[in-house]
């Protein structure tokens, strides 16, 4: 199935942008006194020109220099105040920018960690990574640095008018007569540039869940020989990424030149009307000269506000990106209904249960199961029979299309999710540890555990021997996903943490399938210890490790097609007891041919 990114069509989306100032309101004062302050900066640096027309007029036309020392002062006074208000401006926007990113990510980083397994089937890593990296640093930029250029832009364009009508009401009207032209222009390219830049930022998550792909991947890629075709697939992308951004540029490079020539019109109005009235002494040299200062000047926020705007609209794609994964519902949480139960002791049915993964048909239909606390069963059947599916629904990190699912007597939608999920322990084929001690790994399934628990967690699991063996035993680091340890070391530290947090319920999905059989044979020991007086769920795909198991449900199609023990199963001469000794004759054959 091709996995599509949600497409956004909207020219303004005022409820995004509404979304993305709520993350502005931790910043408020510092907001606010950035505005001040870029006001402050837009006042002063359109005061110039105005000093410039007064030196003009009373220093150099009358060729006097009587109080210009005083004038020296006033301008000297200005540069220095605008000298403070820059810095000042350069500190806050950076702690803004700085603080937007961290609690953007923080928050996309909370929503990740309470999202249902049905988000991830269906979103890649790739695209989430560039949400959260390039995505928000897009929108931090903007927002803080956006909000200096627009304000300085607003209010230097609004100080510039006000002095432009103080000194001649009639030239100020003719010199922005533009305005109109622009705004409309402005409207136009708009619309142009966001569609061009949605489709950079849309492409940009596909290049990055390539890249996430192929360094996943880069092994299996040398040993399967498509070098070659991942590159031809990567350059296709890059190549589209490439064509949208060129064309966002153009579009770009087209409105700044046109916004450039409303400001030169602008400037040649106010050359021929101002030229005019000094030749007829209607205006003075200095008002002209102010006049012209004036309308170049003006026209510089103006492209900085242009230039804003594409950044916006730029902001605006990767927004929609980053506050589509912020809002994404949460599909499995707690009901707000209570149970009663404080610690949950095992007993499970499943009643009338149905399942279907996305646009799919179903993979249980009318599931019905009871066990008793305390019993092991053991899942068996074909890949894609429903097996962890059904292990899936227990720990609700799915759950049913239709019927109910019960624990120790109640629907299990009404334990809460935490009481529930403590209450598991879940090893999986293929054991993933983070970066940090095998302590600290071991200690994740219970952060209040001692030494001492951990320690005995351990031995539990047939870990202590070789982690003591290590130079630094407990405080070894096992590198990024455990990369320092083999894959049998990393299965009995997994094992050891679920035993760490003395759950009710363990679930085992294929624990020994990718371990030496040495190593197969600690795991059993340990497996043996920890599920006593456990109710427990294993899915094997060697038969001969759950020999032993209370129940043996052999499932076909999402159905109970056998149930029973292994010599019930074994008396039955069914399809469990083909499945056995055929595995049972490969694995003699393979014992004694090697």
């Amino acid at each position: 199935m091709e996995i599509k990114e949600q497409e956004f069509k909207k020219n303004f989306d005022l409820h995004l942008w509404k979304r993305l100032f709520d993350f502005l309101k931790r910043y408020r004062n510092s907001v606010v006194v950035l505005v001040f302050v870029m006001i402050g900066v837009g006042i002063i640096d359109a005061t110039f020109p105005f000093l410039n027309k007064y030196a003009i007029d009373n220093y150099v036309k009358k060729g006097s220099l009587n109080g210009f020392w005083k004038f020296i002062l006033i301008y000297i006074a200005f540069i220095v105040l605008q000298v403070f208000n820059v810095w000042w401006l350069i500190a806050l926007a950076g702690k803004i920018d700085m603080g937007l990113c961290y609690d953007i990510r923080k928050s996309a980083f909370n929503k990740l960690q309470k999202l249902s397994f049905s988000f991830y089937d269906k979103t890649p890593v790739g695209w989430i990574m560039a949400r959260l990296t390039s995505d928000v640093s897009r929108i931090g930029d903007t927002l803080a640095w956006g909000i200096v250029d627009f304000i300085w832009g607003i209010a230097i364009m609004g100080s510039i008018v006000v002095y432009m009508f103080i000194l001649n009401v009639k030239l100020a009207i003719i010199t922005l007569s533009v305005v109109p032209f622009l705004v409309i222009l402005s409207l136009y390219f708009q619309n142009k540039i966001l569609f061009e830049y949605r489709k950079v930022r849309r492409i940009n998550s596909q290049i990055t869940g390539a890249f996430n792909e192929g360094i996943m991947g880069a092994k299996t890629s040398k040993i399967l020989n498509i070098e070659d075709k991942n590159i031809y697939e990567f350059k296709n992308l890059t190549n589209s990424m490439f064509s949208s951004s060129v064309r966002a540029a153009v579009l770009s490079s087209i409105y700044m030149p046109l916004v450039m020539t409303l400001g030169s019109i602008g400037t040649a109005l106010a050359l021929n009307f101002g030229g005019k009235g000094v030749i007829l002494e209607k205006i003075s040299f200095g008002t002209l000269a102010a006049f012209i200062s004036y309308s170049i000047q003006f026209f510089d926020p103006v492209r900085e506000l242009a230039r804003v705007m594409a950044e916006f609209i730029s902001a605006q794609t990767a927004a929609e990106r980053v506050i589509s994964l912020i809002d994404a519902e949460v599909e499995i949480k707690d009901t707000g209904e209570k149970s009663k139960i404080k610690k949950i002791k095992g007993d499970i049915e499943f009643k009338d249960v149905c399942f279907s993964y996305e646009d799919g048909k179903n993979v249980l239909e009318n599931f019905n199961l009871k066990v008793k606390a305390g019993q092991s069963i053991a899942l068996v059947g074909e890949t894609g029979s429903g097996k962890s599916t059904i292990v899936n629904l227990l720990c609700r990190f799915y759950e049913p299309t239709k019927g109910t699912i019960y624990i120790d007597g109640v629907d299990y939608r009404s334990i809460p999710l935490s009481l529930l999920h403590s209450s598991l322990g879940y090893v999986l084929q293929t054991p993933h540890l983070f970066s940090g001690t095998i302590k600290e790994n071991i200690q994740y399934a219970n952060l209040d555990a001692s030494i001492e628990e951990i320690i005995e967690a351990a031995k539990l699991a047939n870990a202590h021997d070789f982690i003591m063996s290590l130079e630094k035993g407990y405080d070894t680091e096992v590198g990024e996903g455990g990369a320092k340890l083999s894959v049998g070391q990393r299965q009995l530290i997994s094992i050891a943490r679920a035993i760490v947090a003395n759950p009710s319920i363990f679930i085992l999905d294929e624990a020994t399938s990718s371990v030496d059989t040495e190593t197969e044979h600690l795991i059993q020991q340990a497996i043996a210890k920890v599920l006593k007086g456990r109710t427990s769920f294993i899915i094997a795909h060697r038969l001969s490790t759950i020999k032993s198991a209370d129940r043996i449900l052999v499932i076909k199609d999402g159905k109970i097609i056998e149930d029973g023990s292994h010599k019930e199963l074994m008396k039955k001469r069914g399809y469990y007891y083909r499945l056995y000794t055929n595995q049972y004759l490969l694995e003699q054959e393979k014992n004694i041919f090697g």
